[in-house]
């Protein structure tokens, strides 16, 4: 019998369900990966002045853990309330698609923070979150997360004054929305075709 992701994610013998709430960290196994089954979780870390730095985010299908980094310090943080696997390093390889695509979209975000124009920058990085995270509504693309001026400055490296100023352009600019408070929407469905993965 070969196994499947889908068997693996609902096989009890196999991995420990855990739930964790908005703003918890996820603890570190040296000797396994989380697989996400619901929710959005954000990998981070920091430099000795505190500073913070998003290392990526992940959503259901993606794993996460020590294993995947040899970064130091590191956590992973909940936007969301989160659902999530543990899948033991012994059973790692019934992943192998999720851990690539864990290689993959860390180089998106590394491609996304080497823009030197930071409006680039930050609209690069919408638009990434937008096709990861994003549904489409009637004005365009909503970015399903409740996303804080700090946070969108902490993935990009800079201050969060310069993302409020640079989401006020883009607001009057009709590039962005934002109906509610941390929810940004993408007017231009074309911004999304027209982009790079």
């Amino acid at each position: 019998m070969t196994i499947t992701t889908t068997h693996l994610l609902s096989s009890p013998v196999n991995l420990r369900q855990r739930t964790f709430s908005r703003r918890d960290s996820i603890p570190l196994q040296p000797d396994g990966l989380w697989q996400i089954a619901r929710g959005v979780v954000r990998t981070v870390t920091w430099n000795p002045e505190g500073t913070l730095t998003t290392l990526g985010y992940w959503g259901p299908g993606d794993v996460v853990g020590q294993p995947l980094s040899r970064i130091q310090p590191y956590q992973l943080e909940c936007l969301t309330s989160v659902e999530v696997n543990y899948i033991p390093s012994s059973q790692c390889h019934q992943v192998f698609d999720a851990i690539l695509l864990h290689v993959q979209q860390s180089e998106e975000i590394l491609n996304i923070i080497r823009y030197e124009r930071m409006p680039n920058r930050l609209q690069q990085l919408l638009i990434w979150l937008a096709k990861k995270f994003g549904r489409s509504v009637s004005s365009g693309q909503l970015i399903d997360l409740r996303l804080t001026h700090q946070g969108l400055a902490e993935a990009i490296g800079t201050r969060r004054v310069t993302v409020t100023r640079l989401l006020n352009q883009f607001e009057r600019e009709g590039i962005i929305a934002r109906p509610r408070r941390n929810f940004i929407v993408l007017c231009h469905p074309l911004i999304l075709v027209n982009s790079k993965n």
